[in-house]
Parts: structure tokens; sequence; C-alpha cells
């Protein structure tokens, strides 16, 4: 397809691959949920998918032919030390939510990514950045305060909710590392450091804890690994291929096809708490990433 075909299509490239990548991210929680059910451990799961990822990570950076070890090892690390502990508060809040509330929950970090900025980056916060904190609060509180009215028939357990915004947190910190890396470090070495730190983390982690899966889990362990280097795979070409405000923009659809697989495997109906407290959370998201955009336009 020639480049003027392709901008000219209904759906631009940038586009496709954000839904490519919001769907990977969406099957990759249905498949840790799945085990989960299954009593597979949360540590063995981690560990699962690191071993998959870190075997296509260091598949992809010797295909480029570079150096795996990158140059600023120190923050190549922490990004993986960082990343690994979201992780695991991903997968738990995966295993024990609702998956459309799970997703939803991790789509508050921009709340978390503004106060590093300003604490660490000496970024000043933009009215729009204040109206996202302020929606998502409001989207929080909404979702969580009916489970704290024995009179209402809806409950989200508040621990799990708490590690779920842990890992949303450590998701914050991870981007804000990221950003840094990437002046120094080719992405798929940055990608490597992630399973280089979980895998031996969760190992020692699980301990005694394993548990032999059946030819029908390990399909399903392996896929965890293989849906998030899908999903990686289309979140990276996106940002190379569209602007970076429209192409996260893009990314809240996976708490869309979150919650159609929700309802069609584990038969999932969210409440409308749920509905209500996710359109105020995904609202501030969006108004973050536009908000800038579209004061420019009007000074112009």
């Amino acid at each position: 397809m020639s480049p003027q075909s392709e901008s000219d299509s209904l759906v631009p490239l940038g586009v496709r691959f954000m839904l490519l990548s919001a769907l990977g991210f969406a099957l990759m929680s249905a498949c840790v949920k799945l085990v989960g059910k299954y009593g597979i451990p949360l540590f063995e799961i981690v560990a699962a998918r690191a071993l998959v990822s870190l075997i296509i990570s260091y598949l992809d950076v010797k295909r480029k032919k570079i150096s795996i070890w990158g140059h600023n090892k120190k923050w190549l690390f922490a990004r993986g030390a960082v990343g690994t502990v979201a992780l695991m508060c991903v997968y738990y809040s995966v295993t024990t939510l609702p998956l459309a509330a799970a997703t939803i929950l991790q789509y508050v970090h921009p709340v978390f990514t503004a106060l590093l900025a300003v604490i660490f980056l000496k970024e000043r916060v933009q009215f729009a950045t204040l109206i996202c904190i302020v929606l998502c609060l409001l989207g929080l509180f909404t979702m969580v305060q009916p489970g704290m009215d024995s009179g209402v028939d809806y409950h989200l357990p508040l621990f799990s909710v708490g590690i779920a915004l842990l890992g949303a947190f450590g998701s914050a910190i991870a981007y804000v590392i990221v950003r840094k890396l990437s002046r120094s470090e080719d992405s798929s070495v940055i990608i490597f450091y992630f399973p280089l730190v979980a895998l031996p983390v969760s190992v020692i982690l699980m301990g005694k804890d394993f548990v032999w899966p059946d030819l029908h889990l390990t399909l399903v362990l392996v896929l965890v690994g293989i849906f998030t280097q899908v999903g990686q795979y289309g979140l990276t070409r996106a940002m190379q291929t569209q602007t970076a405000g429209k192409a996260s923009a893009y990314s809240y659809i996976q708490i869309v096809f979150s919650g159609l697989i929700g309802v069609w495997v584990f038969h999932e109906v969210p409440s409308v708490w749920t509905y209500i407290g996710g359109g105020l959370i995904v609202s501030g998201a969006l108004i973050n990433v536009f908000g800038p955009q579209l004061r420019f336009l009007r000074r112009t």
C-alpha cells in the first residue's frame, strides 16, 4: 500500500496498531484471569509471562545486532524492578476484580504521572491535568463508594482496588523512567530488562508454591506472554506512526475489549457504578490528552 493510499485510509495505520495493542493487552488480562481461576499462583503466572517475554525480547535484540545490556544499566534495572512490582499488582487486581473494573483502574496512572512530573521533573501542572485529577478521583470514589454501603448489592474489594492503584502508580513511575531511557537506549533493550528482572524475582517469590499446569493451562500461560508482546509491538508501532496524544487516546478501547471479554468468557456484568466511575476516569484522561492541544488551536 502506497503512503498516499495509507493516508487516505478510513482507519489510519497508527490507529490500527493502537487497536491491535489494546486487543493484545485485553487478551493478556483475560488469560491471566483464566489461569488464576484454575489455581495457578500469581507469581507463577508472572514467571511464565516473563520467561516467554525474555525469549522473544532476547531474539529481537539479537536480530537488531545490538548489545543486550544497553548503556545506563542502573536505570534499566530500575525500570525492570518497578515494572515487575507494577505487573504483579496488575495481575493480582485482574484475578480478584471484574476484568472491566481492573482495566479501568489501570488508567488512573495519568494522575500519578502528573504528580511525579511535578515532584521530580519540576513541571507545572496544566489546567487540563487538574481536571483529569479531579475526574479520576471522582470516578474512583464512584466505583468504590457503593461497596462501603452494605445496603447496596455491589462490592469491589477495597484491598484489591488498593493493589490496582499501586499497580497504576508503578506504571506511572515506569513510564517516567522509560521516557528518560528513550534518549539513550533502544526500545528493544528497555523491553528486554523488564522480564530479565521479573523472571528471577517471581521465581524466588514463588518458592515451593509451583503448580504443574496441564497442557491446556500451559498453552494459556504461553499466550499470556505472546499477547503481551503483541500489545507492546502494537503500542510501539502506534507511537512511531501516530502522535502520542492520539495513540494514547485510542488505547482506552482496551476497556471496551476487556468489558466484552468479561461478559462473554467470565459472565461478568459491570454494575452501573462501574460504568459511571469508568466514564469519569476515561473522560479525565482524554481531557488530559487533548486539553493542551485544544488550547493551542484556540490561540492559533
